[in-house]
């Protein structure tokens, strides 16, 4: 903010000045982001969720959403992946744990939903509605509000790793169910750092977790009780996994109806 000399031309500011120095650091402090409580984070996962969200290095209005992600993803009941996307790679800083796949994905969604919003920081939940990353009130409401929509979140998946092989146990669809989905297996890592040098975050030590680096489909459910096997080869980005049983509609990713994730996650 730049300010002008007053009439005494001393340089120093007067009382004008002054007053908008102050109302300018009450706005400041109003729009700050301020951290969550122990107890706001609780009202998310009572009903179990999956939290997807599309952030990018290059966003400034990101941070706030990586760190929210963060601090949900250690709660009982949530499933939260970051999906890094590269659509803001041109504006001076390439993100470099954005992928195509990711891109796409984002980009499908807003396709299913017919509404063809794509942004970040941008929160799926559940495969079936979208809000901003960093709103914690608008992800505690979605969060409650898809549950069960056409069978978000409300077939049993239990998931156990003996050696390099994981056992997926997928449990029958309820009544409003679609009755047929794709078994996932994403390969995560559980923490990464990044320095960003250049762009709208240079500067800045950028934190994520639960970052997805590779999707692999392991079967089809078809509504049944079934058992899927999956080979969990030793992968150079990641330690951790994730597994999502998600319905398709033009091979467009649909309503997640259930999920699993490893231990300490």
């Amino acid at each position: 903010m730049v300010l002008k000399k007053n009439g005494s031309g001393d340089g120093r500011g007067g009382p004008r000045a002054i007053l908008a120095l102050a109302i300018l650091a009450i706005l400041t402090l109003a729009q700050a982001p301020r951290a969550a409580t122990a107890g706001e984070l609780a009202t998310v996962g009572q009903s179990p969720v999956v939290i997807e969200l599309f952030t990018s290095q290059g966003c400034s209005s990101c941070p706030p959403a990586d760190r929210l992600v963060a601090a949900l993803a250690r709660r009982p009941g949530v499933f939260a992946l970051t999906l890094p996307v590269d659509i803001w790679d041109y504006v001076g800083w390439k993100d470099t744990l954005a992928t195509p796949h990711h891109t796409q994905r984002q980009r499908q969604y807003a396709k299913n939903r017919g509404d063809g919003r794509v942004y970040t920081p941008q929160a799926s939940i559940n495969g079936v509605a979208h809000v901003i990353g960093s709103d914690l009130e608008a992800i505690r409401k979605a969060a409650e509000e898809c549950y069960g929509r056409e069978g978000a979140m409300r077939v049993p998946v239990a998931a156990t790793q003996t050696g390099a092989t994981l056992r997926i146990d997928v449990g029958a669809a309820p009544a409003e169910a679609v009755g047929r989905a794709a078994v996932w297996l994403v390969r995560v890592a559980s923490t990464r750092q990044v320095q960003v040098r250049r762009g709208e975050n240079s500067g800045q030590t950028m934190e994520y977790v639960n970052v997805a680096r590779s999707f692999e489909r392991v079967g089809e459910w078809s509504g049944q009780p079934a058992t899927f096997e999956a080979a969990l080869a030793p992968h150079r980005d990641a330690d951790g996994w994730m597994v999502l049983l998600q319905t398709e509609t033009q091979q467009r990713p649909g309503v997640i109806l259930g999920a699993m994730k490893s231990p300490g996650l």
